[in-house]
């Protein structure tokens, strides 16, 4: 699975390598975790690099609860699974990073490791996203001065991202790891969706372990992309 990740990139940098415009001043993350908004573009958008939230909310949910909200999506079900299938067919997005962190080991000994490109070069996760829209309150007010429902919120955008068998480097620490787009793939997947994309990427990866610190989703510093001597 995948369950945490690195962006710390330049924003500029990541402008020129996505082709995309950040809306908003992006922060460094050192360790993106579920239900924070993080840099996704989408097949409505794709020249710009907006924030959802990390959970998936199906258009169709009664609630927003965290018990409801996938963090990743198997590849091999996605296309038939209710709560991705029409995010699979009609809202794809691409998911940004420089790295992506995996445990080794059982219990309270599992070790992390951050595992990154060769190249050390950012790089998109395959996604999908939702619009979410909460129910609308009774409150017996009529309408607001602008024409919404009284009590109407307003919509809610979250992302998940698809998985698949790890390759051999990733093999090592998970029997799972993310979907991460070639470069010449990445419009082909907002576009297309196409199935053949989500397979393992190739063994040009690099995985080096890094600070227990990372556990807490709560750090998010420098020091916990440090390479770090791996627990014996």
């Amino acid at each position: 699975m995948c369950g945490r990740y690195t962006l710390f990139t330049p924003p500029a940098d990541i402008e020129e390598r996505f082709d995309a415009s950040f809306e908003g001043s992006p922060r460094p993350r050192y360790n993106a975790a579920p239900s924070q908004s993080l840099p996704v573009i989408t097949n409505d958008a794709p020249d710009t690099i907006d924030t959802l939230e990390w959970g998936l909310i199906p258009h169709w949910a009664d609630d927003r609860s965290d018990a409801n909200r996938p963090i990743n999506a198997r590849a091999e079900t996605v296309a038939e699974k209710r709560s991705f299938r029409d995010a699979y067919q009609n809202r794809r997005c691409l998911v940004l990073a420089d790295g992506f962190y995996e445990w080794q080991g059982t219990g309270g000994d599992k070790q992390p490791y951050r595992v990154t490109l060769d190249s050390g070069e950012p790089f998109a996760m395959a996604g999908l996203w939702e619009r979410w829209q909460p129910p609308q309150k009774q409150t017996g007010l009529g309408e607001f001065g602008d024409g919404r429902p009284a009590g109407d919120a307003d919509p809610v955008e979250t992302f998940t991202i698809v998985t698949t068998e790890p390759n051999e480097v990733v093999s090592e620490l998970h029997h799972r790891m993310a979907v991460v787009l070639q470069e010449g793939d990445e419009r082909r997947w907002l576009d297309d969706g196409d199935g053949e994309l989500l397979r393992p990427y190739p063994d040009e990866m690099t995985a080096y372990p890094v600070s227990t610190a990372v556990n807490d989703p709560s750090n998010d510093s420098p020091e916990l992309v440090e390479e770090v001597d791996a627990a014996a």
